[in-house]
């Protein structure tokens, strides 16, 4: 089991920049895949970073240049840094993680971008 808990999610205007946080309940480096969806109202679940137990990091298209996910081991911890947020980055994010082919899921936290 793994239990995840997000913060960091808020309201900023349109350019402004956000960081969100996911701690996990265990070791990151037993994970094989930490990362982070959105879910917009009306809309699927779409992934926005990955990074994988051995450090590869994945964006969507939508994100890439203006999205940074990172880690600390050390504090079981992952990160997104969100700069230059655009109204349609507004959503709910997710935490996951994945561990012996099972996901698991933080309780999501909200980021909504104003213009």
């Amino acid at each position: 089991q793994v239990q995840l808990v997000e913060s960091g999610g808020g309201l900023v205007q349109v350019g402004g920049s956000l960081r969100l946080s996911c701690e996990a309940s265990r070791s990151i480096t037993s994970l094989s895949a930490m990362g982070w969806y959105r879910q917009a109202p009306g809309k699927q679940r779409e992934l926005v970073a990955t990074i994988s137990g051995v450090g590869n990091i994945d964006y969507s298209g939508s994100v890439k240049g203006r999205f940074t996910i990172s880690r600390d081991n050390a504090k079981s911890m992952v990160y997104l840094q969100m700069n230059s947020l655009k109204p349609e980055d507004t959503a709910v994010y997710y935490c996951y993680a994945r561990r012996l082919a099972t996901n698991y899921w933080g309780q999501g936290t909200q980021v909504t971008v104003s213009s």
